[in-house]
């Protein structure tokens, strides 16, 4: 049995940007959620008062998926190439955390 795959998914926009990202991310989401294995995929943001706050221009994006190849194929799947090709040039930085539980 495979186990489930974690993806904290840090995307740092570019100055201003943040807000261009979220749409997209918007109207990306229901073809995300249609995914075999999706079971969580939600963009955040810092919460207001956070103790910790990630700033302006970051979005932490939650996912979860039923195992690693179902990561793969959402990594791969048309909507999200072009998703990548949108939003690249807004981003700043990005960092990519793939966890499990232990």
């Amino acid at each position: 049995m495979s186990k489930p795959v974690y993806v904290m998914a840090v995307l740092t926009a570019k100055p201003g940007r943040r807000a261009e990202i979220l749409s997209a991310f918007a109207e990306n989401l229901p073809a995300v959620l249609a995914e075999d294995g999706c079971v969580t995929y939600v963009p955040a943001i810092d919460h207001p008062g956070s103790t910790a706050p990630q700033g302006d221009d970051v979005i932490v994006v939650v996912e979860e998926w039923s195992s690693a190849d179902h990561l793969e194929a959402h990594r791969t799947a048309p909507h999200m190439v072009a998703f990548g090709e949108r939003v690249g040039p807004l981003l700043a930085n990005r960092a990519i955390h793939v966890l499990e539980a232990p």
